[in-house]
């Protein structure tokens, strides 16, 4: 699947490109005779290059799933939550909770998984817990999103800084038009999606499984 690199990775990229090529040439200066120790640093650095491109690819000929009433994956990753909670931001309520790991292996673009218009949106700072850990859901960095479809039901949906991850890209604003399947985001290196559906919606999916976003449904709206 052809990819490019998103735009937030180009400043990442480059200084890691400008601190290896230093350390590089420090390394040759202060030790100019080639030994197996200089193999295994240009080893090194030419995997986290590699992995610094990886991680910012953006699988572009990725196709929405297009299927009727669905609540599509925001991210790729791994199911680790998949239960009834009650969501005490916005709906003060019982809510099924889908929650995505994304390891620094996946792609972290972040898509719309249905569309409708933005209903809500607030930024809040805070710690920097493992995504694993239940409390980074409401303790840690976190945007939460709320979208209403045309028919009035409203999804709720979270990212999530992780312990690694520091930064949360995303430029949304209450009334934006949301379109499944388009960018509206990124997170930055190891995080979570927390998806938020109406406890009778059925749900497709099973902790364990793994995700594609905008194409894996996670469940359909009644």
């Amino acid at each position: 699947m052809i990819k490019r690199i998103h735009k937030e990775g180009y400043p990442v990229i480059g200084t890691i490109i400008l601190i290896v090529a230093a350390v590089v040439i420090l390394l040759n200066v202060l030790c100019p005779h080639q030994t197996i120790w200089h193999v295994l640093v240009y080893l090194f650095f030419t995997v986290v290059i590699v992995w610094a491109f990886s991680f910012f690819r953006i699988p572009i000929h990725r196709k929405t799933n297009v299927v009727e009433n669905a609540v599509l994956a925001p991210a790729d990753g791994e199911v680790v939550v998949n239960e009834i909670v009650k969501e005490n931001e916005y709906f003060h309520g019982e809510r099924r909770q889908i929650s995505i790991f994304m390891s620094i292996y996946n792609v972290h673009v972040n898509w719309f998984p249905m569309d409708g218009i933005v209903r809500y949106y607030h930024y809040h700072a805070g710690k920097f817990l493992v995504a694993f850990n239940p409390k980074s859901s409401t303790d840690n960095e976190h945007n939460t999103i709320v979208i209403c479809d045309n028919k009035g039901r409203e999804v709720l949906f979270r990212q999530i800084a992780g312990f690694v991850a520091r930064r949360i890209v995303c430029h949304l604003k209450a009334g934006d038009i949301a379109t499944a399947g388009e960018e509206f985001g990124m997170i930055r290196f190891g995080s979570r999606l927390d998806v938020f559906l109406p406890v009778d919606a059925e749900v497709k999916v099973k902790v364990d499984d793994k995700t594609v976003g905008k194409q894996t449904v996670l469940g359909i709206l009644k």
